[in-house]
């Protein structure tokens, strides 16, 4: 950690106070009949018209908050509390999510990455990582916890104010830390922060997704209590500002997509995702839908609501158009004529068709579809990528029917991406030659190990997410005993190995903390499905475009 330097922190607070908070969408920003509760104006009460954005009122949302209630968001599932019943389980990942705990001056601000004693290295699995620590704070909200999360909120916030230079370079401003380190001198007694914003990650890459985790787990914190006075403050304000600043900057891009390095995001090794990777692509849109509702609407506010309604409508079109892949639109391409020139042209990007890999058509079921890892010019990559296509659905970047059908291909190529240890983080896996040239030959991403098609179980909750916001609850159940026949036997490893996840990760951590509180996250969003609230977003059907491309799901 050369280099960093270490500040003294000061003590940042914020006095909180339980009030009402209402779903949104883009066409009116809960311009809503008051309850009859009294509060202050807040966030989610304005709408688009007082910005003098033309944008076609909806229906009201039905879900609503008080402090007492925990999401408000209801599901077909809902009936699951009822029959549920606690797994043995669950007693021993609450221990095991306690142990991870980091304090700050006696407080705790977050967990580490894995609590493995068994393993040699220690690396950076101590720290507390922002993607990482994600699971653990909805567990935590989800228990009524809300201390802990509102602490990693703020001292994640405290860092992004650091100057973050990397080899004389300075980064952005609004860059999030990847991770954070808390330094304890038992003789001074005195406790430090160290922050890694990608000048000790290998690879050297500033993480992009860390910046959007945070602006939706503000949001989840929101919903969870009812407390809209943290995210009004001017700390957390200017901190989304900085954030969007970063990622809504005008340049040469002819995309509305956010063009990113490889390793910037879960999968941090080079594994071909750079350009417009999915997951990028799906947590940016939900990071813009989340911060929407909360920006202030003062002077720099106002610029930046509407920059978000604009680039949310360009991205979900793109998104929705182009990164689509069913049964038709494989078709379609197939059957693409190249160098096409004009507005007039079908193949936009220029795709060559014998680029297509061949087990695409082996795999595309007919019914079901996806969205794809990337599209840029003469490139398509064709791969799954669990991730980016869950939040699609959470976030509704993905049309209602479009969510139907990647829960479609779940089902249909159960073998493929859940196996015997939920869920392939990408597939296929790449092999031989192309792994060569693709990873670098890294030996940690060997075939189906690792970034490279192995089995995470962390991605559990985000699975049970969508499965609960699509109606499939049974999908989610399976996949949990799936989980639970093994993760606690085998340690709580951090991933699985094999085509189809038989074998635990051959450099996985153990007790790692992302597997144990995205099982708990899983777990409790099954039970009561309300909790789904905190992190899914309604669709805002002002975004619904004219959609030129097949968007069909069935043969």
């Amino acid at each position: 950690m050369d280099g960093i330097r270490e500040p003294g922190l000061r003590k940042v607070e914020s006095h909180c106070s339980m009030a009402e908070a209402d779903d949104f969408d883009l066409s009116r920003l809960l311009d809503k009949p008051k309850l009859n509760i009294e509060r202050q104006r807040s966030f989610d009460e304005r709408s688009l018209s007082e910005l003098s954005i033309n944008v076609r009122a909806l229906d009201n949302y039905e879900s609503t908050y008080s402090p007492g209630f925990r999401s408000g968001f209801d599901t077909p599932a809902s009936s699951a509390r009822n029959s549920f019943e606690p797994h043995p389980m669950v007693a021993e990942a609450w221990e095991a999510l306690r142990r991870s705990l980091v304090y700050f001056r006696g407080q705790p601000v977050g967990t580490i990455a894995a609590y493995d004693h068994a393993s040699e290295e220690v690396l950076n699995y101590d720290q507390v990582f922002v993607r990482d620590f994600v699971p653990s704070a909805l567990a935590f909200l989800m228990n009524g916890e809300h201390d802990i999360v509102k602490n990693f909120l703020l001292k994640t916030l405290h860092l992004q104010g650091w100057e973050k230079k990397i080899d004389r370079f300075k980064l952005g401003e609004g860059v999030m830390p990847a991770s954070f380190k808390v330094l304890h001198d038992p003789v001074r007694k005195t406790d430090t922060l160290i922050a890694d914003f990608g000048e000790s990650a290998i690879g050297r890459v500033a993480p992009v997704d860390s910046g959007f985790w945070w602006i939706i787990l503000l949001r989840a914190y929101t919903k969870s209590t009812g407390d809209l006075s943290l995210a009004e403050t001017p700390d957390c304000q200017k901190g989304m500002r900085l954030i969007l600043a970063l990622c809504l900057s005008e340049g040469f891009d002819t995309f509305p997509t956010l063009l990113c390095a490889d390793g910037c995001s879960m999968i941090d090794r080079r594994m071909g995702i750079y350009g417009y990777p999915i997951e990028i692509q799906a947590l940016f849109f939900m990071a813009l839908r989340s911060a929407l509702p909360m920006l202030k609407h003062d002077a720099e506010g106002k610029e930046f609501v509407e920059r978000i309604v604009k680039r949310l409508h360009a991205l979900s079109y793109h998104m929705r158009s182009y990164f689509w892949l069913d049964f038709q639109q494989l078709n379609d391409i197939y059957r693409y004529k190249t160098e096409e020139y004009s507005h007039t042209a079908v193949n936009k990007f220029n795709v060559i068709p014998d680029s297509i890999p061949d087990w695409v058509f082996e795999f595309m079921p007919c019914r079901g579809g996806y969205f794809i890892g990337n599209v840029s010019p003469a490139r398509m990559d064709f791969r799954w990528f669990a991730l980016g296509n869950c939040v699609a659905i959470l976030s509704s970047l993905a049309t209602p029917e479009q969510s139907v059908a990647i829960m479609e291909l779940i089902e249909e190529r159960w073998q493929e991406l859940v196996g015997e240890m939920p869920l392939k983080v990408a597939y296929p896996a790449i092999e031989s030659h192309e792994w060569r040239i693709i990873t670098g030959c890294d030996p940690k991403n060997t075939r189906w190990s690792y970034h490279n098609g192995g089995s995470w179980p962390v991605l559990l909750w985000l699975l049970t997410a969508a499965c609960i916001k699509t109606g499939r609850p049974q999908i989610a159940r399976r996949a949990i005993e799936l989980a639970e026949s093994r993760l606690l036997k085998d340690g709580w490893p951090e991933y699985y190995d094999g085509k189809f996840g038989r074998y635990v990760g051959k450099q996985a951590r153990k007790f790692q903390t992302w597997s144990i509180s995205g099982y708990l996250v899983a777990k409790m969003m099954l039970e009561d499905p309300s909790h789904l609230g905190m992190i899914s977003l309604e669709e805002d059907k002002a975004m619904k475009p004219l959609m030129k491309r097949s968007t069909s799901w069935t043969c």
